[in-house]
């Protein structure tokens, strides 16, 4: 797929000026291709654009136009989120997919929509009103993250053995020492690592440097000697595949997380990769580490995404229950007697 030649001008152009001024990533952009695609592709079949039984994922957008794009409304981007919420196949390449995306991936493609608008009213000028003005996003559900406690940690690391041993060991050593993204760890290259900082590449190509504590210090040391003598395809990757010596993929870290996890005894469908970024930002919040500081170790852009934190089995807030003058009042002598008379 490469949206330069698949898009229409209208759509091309929004996504050139993402990836080209925003500098979001390839992977990003390609996601806003496919979310505006699908969305133009309900609107044909709605209006009567393409033929009423053609299947939705066959139909062509090369006609999508200014006089097309400037039509729709409110109420088109509302029908559109009820045909994802009970229509839509959640995994469409699948045999038994269920149906009906979940509000965070609704979210996602309002943001989509409403991002394309903006661009079109506020930078290309090319519609004078921005009809997506007030579109709402789905209401979200908070719940708090899942993360493995201090003791489950300890033990996650201590089960690693056997094959490749030294560089998962490593692995989840920077997973829950330095809370890295999945995206952020396979992106690693030799280079990054310097001397006691780590350069990580985040969302939006947005650099960091991380300090990398005792503990990572001594993985990367143990594993940079035995990737050493390793014949490498991939010269530049930090992380390889020891079957073909390429960079490791997602696939291949998920995979040997849930291995690892089910080794120590853990539940390794409650638990992944992303839940050892949590158990990191868990385990330092609980250890003195503030909000702000905490922020630029995760990389988050608001400060907002890292308080959800806050909220996990936080000592605060028991100190803060404690410390209630009424905590330690209890009922009186004569209530208990009352009570009493009247059984």
């Amino acid at each position: 797929m490469d949206y330069r030649t698949e898009a229409p001008p209208i759509i091309r152009d929004f996504l050139v000026y993402h990836e080209t001024i925003q500098n979001h990533s390839h992977k990003t952009v390609d996601e806003y291709f496919l979310d505006l695609r699908n969305f133009f592709r309900y609107l044909k079949l709605q209006r009567r654009l393409a033929p009423k039984d053609t299947d939705i994922d066959s139909i062509s957008i090369d006609d999508v136009d200014l006089a097309l794009v400037s039509s729709v409304t409110l109420t088109d981007v509302y029908s559109y989120m009820s045909y994802l919420s009970r229509d839509r196949a959640a995994h469409p390449n699948s045999d038994s997919t269920t149906y009906g995306l979940s509000p965070a991936a609704r979210a996602r493609k309002i943001a989509t929509i409403r991002s394309f608008y903006k661009y079109l009213t506020t930078k290309a000028k090319l519609i004078r009103e921005n009809p997506m003005q007030d579109l709402d996003s789905p209401r979200l559900k908070k719940s708090l993250p899942r993360y493995l406690d201090l003791e489950e940690s300890v033990e996650l690391l201590e089960s690693v053995e056997g094959k490749n041993s030294t560089r998962d060991y490593c692995i989840l050593t920077l997973f829950l020492n330095c809370g890295l993204r999945i995206s952020e760890l396979v992106g690693l290259n030799v280079t990054d690592v310097r001397e006691d900082q780590l350069r990580v590449l985040g969302k939006g190509n947005k650099e960091r440097m991380l300090y990398l504590n005792e503990a990572c210090q001594s993985a990367l040391r143990d594993w940079l000697t035995e990737r050493s003598t390793l014949a490498l395809v991939d010269k530049n990757a930090l992380f390889v595949t020891l079957q073909n010596r390429r960079r490791i993929t997602r696939a291949a870290v998920h995979k040997l997380v849930k291995k690892h996890l089910a080794a120590a005894g853990l539940d390794s469908t409650q638990y992944s990769s992303h839940k050892l970024r949590h158990t990191a930002a868990t385990l330092m919040l609980q250890n003195g580490v503030d909000v702000r500081t905490l922020q630029e170790v995760l990389g988050h852009d608001h400060l907002n995404t890292t308080q959800i934190y806050t909220h996990i089995d936080n000592d605060d807030l028991r100190t803060a229950a404690r410390a209630n003058p009424l905590s330690r009042v209890k009922k009186s002598k004569k209530a208990e007697k009352s009570e009493e008379t009247d059984e």
